[in-house]
């Protein structure tokens, strides 16, 4: 009923910039919070950024002032912008958000993208 799209992750060296894309469709009613998570190899998956529907911004301490999370509301698309990158942000990236579907508007659920990985050579 709901899909998330991903797109973007790659290969890019230490300093250099990737611009993660997630699109959600289907029967969408109204989505709340969106954002991105990562999870590298044998570590537990951690948020890295999520923006409310109203533009507000949160951020992993590890990519304030590297990384901007923002969204298309009519598109119904997240991004994370990525600067400066370390080879420590090296990861699958997943993007989530919380949607109502048309056929239970009062029901939010979290959804998820598929993860796209970042690799940061240093």
């Amino acid at each position: 009923q709901v899909q998330m799209v991903e797109s973007g992750g790659g290969l890019v060296q230490a300093g250099g910039s990737l611009r993660l894309s997630c699109a959600a469709s289907g029967s969408i009613f109204r989505i709340n919070n969106m954002g991105w998570y990562r999870q590298a190899p044998g570590k537990q998956r951690e948020l890295v950024a999520a923006i409310t529907s109203g533009g507000s911004t949160n951020y992993a301490d590890s990519v304030k002032g590297r990384f901007t999370v923002s969204r298309d509301n009519a598109k119904n698309t997240v991004y994370l912008q990525m600067d400066s990158l370390k080879p420590e942000d090296t990861a699958v990236y997943y993007c989530n958000a919380a949607i109502a579907i048309i056929q239970a508007t009062g029901f939010m659920r979290m959804y998820w993208g598929q993860g796209t990985q970042v690799t940061v050579s240093s």
